[in-house]
């Protein structure tokens, strides 16, 4: 081969290089992706909920003094280790800029890399088409469901990065199943499993596709699955025995799920149907939506591996997509965890999306017609609706949020908050030795710096028994964060004589001084 065949190969495989030359179009999604997180986060910044809080201060840890510490001076172990770690990487780069600071900047980069990547993956479909990227390429700029991930400083932006980045190294691996492509495949698994612990599901649906591979011979398919489950988990194993050692908790205190399967079905077809910018009217058919998408899914890979499709980016994403979806509901029907919703599925968002219009551009170019846009003429109009239809829920969204900033800890019901105000003026009122209880420990360390203690979970007996036996002690109680799960200020008040020193609107102080 010369010279300039070789450099025209290797440009052909490029990521920068696609469907008629370089990626440009894929480049001005991005750009428009990374605009539209700064137009949502202009008011008041990047959204901010407890887990992220969790994040950035684990992350200025990192930063300042290499330890995995939350802000309530406990190991991280109910998240994994990775994410946080990133956040410390940008803190360094950046040069000390906090990561909530920094949050517009690093969700737009991400948010611009999952769109560019998106793009780029549709050239490498069997049937490239330059109209269906454009339009997948606007569909994943305006979807609610992506911008409502990277509005907020949550994991979930990393890790859709990690999934599109393994569908494309796990293709590499299957061009030449070689040591080398299969090691780097494994490893982007292994990074995927300590962003979010539901990145095991990249380390199944490898193993699956590694498993239906023909072309590998009996003892060479054992040691390629051999070799890439073993390093796929390592990490988060490694994680694990971390946690076990410090907390002796892997993954931190879990209470049993409290929805039967059912009723995650239920909540799953919901979140589709959201995504499918359908009205609450079509809820009551979210089952049976729900059963259609993961049979549909099942039925798209049992033809395509049927049909000898296995080395292809659409098979590994279908592969993908059934693996997540069915891995979460069964996780959920488990494991109890906040209720099933567009943040816990949104990782299969481009997945599901590619999967279910992948086989269009396929079977038009196929289909022999003389005038093929007649064929694609439906498509494109659904498609265009669909996308008018999120383009007006994407505008009420900023709208609410140019006002108001981006629900969560930087809005104003926080912000404004003359409770917040009085906590922030205030923290000498603390008499020092007292213990700070809180049903919100992350916001009083948000806007104090203070530490306190989360209020106990009533499902974990000793911690509330723990309380109960405290002689003296604060609560800074938060009147609209009241949860059901917590011990709260009513119950703690048939157990103990509460003082209340300062309230607000929307919180109080108290103070216990039992004998």
């Amino acid at each position: 081969m010369s010279k300039i065949q070789k450099d025209t190969a290797r440009s052909t495989n490029s990521p920068f290089r696609g469907l008629g030359g370089w990626n440009i179009d894929c480049l001005i999604a991005a750009l428009a992706g990374f605009y539209i997180i700064h137009m949502f986060a202009r008011y008041s910044g990047i959204g901010i909920s407890p887990d992220s809080i969790m994040y950035a201060s684990t992350a200025q840890n990192i930063h300042d003094h290499f330890s995995l510490i939350t802000f309530n001076n406990l190991p991280l172990t109910f998240f994994p280790v990775f994410y946080p770690t990133f956040l410390s990487i940008c803190i360094f780069i950046s040069g000390g800029v906090d990561p909530v600071s920094a949050g517009p900047v690093i969700n737009g980069l991400l948010f611009g890399a999952v769109i560019y990547l998106t793009g780029y993956i549709t050239t490498k479909f069997k049937a490239p088409s330059l109209v269906y990227k454009w339009l997948i390429l606007i569909a994943v700029v305006l979807s609610p469901a992506l911008q409502e991930i990277y509005m907020y400083l949550w994991s979930e932006t990393l890790f859709i990065l990690v999934i599109l980045i393994f569908v494309i190294a796990y293709h590499k691996y299957l061009q030449t199943h070689s040591t080398k492509a299969l090691i780097i495949v494994s490893v982007v698994a292994a990074i995927g499993c300590i962003t979010r612990y539901a990145g095991v599901t990249l380390v199944a649906a490898g193993g699956l596709l590694i498993l239906i591979d023909g072309r590998l011979k009996p003892k060479q398919k054992f040691i390629h699955l051999l070799t890439f489950g073993a390093i796929g988990i390592s990490l988060v194993v490694g994680n694990f025995i971390l946690n076990k050692l410090s907390t002796g908790l892997s993954t931190g205190t879990r209470e049993p799920s409290i929805t039967p399967f059912k009723e995650n079905l239920y909540y799953f077809g919901t979140v589709i149907l959201d995504w499918a910018g359908l009205p609450a009217s079509f809820d009551p058919i979210a089952v049976a939506f729900a059963v259609i998408v993961i049979l549909g899914l099942a039925t798209l890979f049992i033809v395509r591996v049927a049909q000898h499709h296995l080395n292809s980016y659409e098979n590994i994403i279908i592969c993908y997509t059934l693996t997540y979806g069915l891995f979460i509901l069964v996780i959920a029907t488990i494991s109890r965890f906040e209720r099933m919703n567009s943040r816990l599925l949104s990782p299969m968002f481009v997945p599901l999306l590619l999967s279910f219009t992948c086989w269009i551009p396929d079977l038009i170019k196929y289909i022999k017609f003389r005038k093929k846009w007649l064929l694609a003429t439906p498509f494109v109009i659904a498609m265009l609706a669909y996308e008018y239809t999120i383009a007006r829920i994407d505008y009420q969204t900023y709208d609410d949020f140019c006002e108001y900033g981006i629900p969560g800890y930087t809005d104003d019901d926080w912000n404004k908050s003359d409770f917040i105000v009085f906590l922030k003026q205030h923290k000498h009122i603390f008499k020092p030795g007292y213990p700070i209880y809180s049903d919100a420990d992350e916001a009083v360390y948000m806007f104090t710096g203070m530490h306190s203690t989360l209020m106990p979970h009533k499902f974990f007996k000793k911690d509330v028994e723990k309380l109960y036996q405290q002689k003296k002690f604060y609560l800074i109680d938060f009147k609209k964060m009241e949860s059901p799960e917590l011990v709260g200020l009513k119950e703690l008040q048939e157990h103990k004589k509460l003082t209340r020193l300062y309230d607000f609107k929307d919180g109080a102080v108290y103070l216990c001084e039992s004998e």
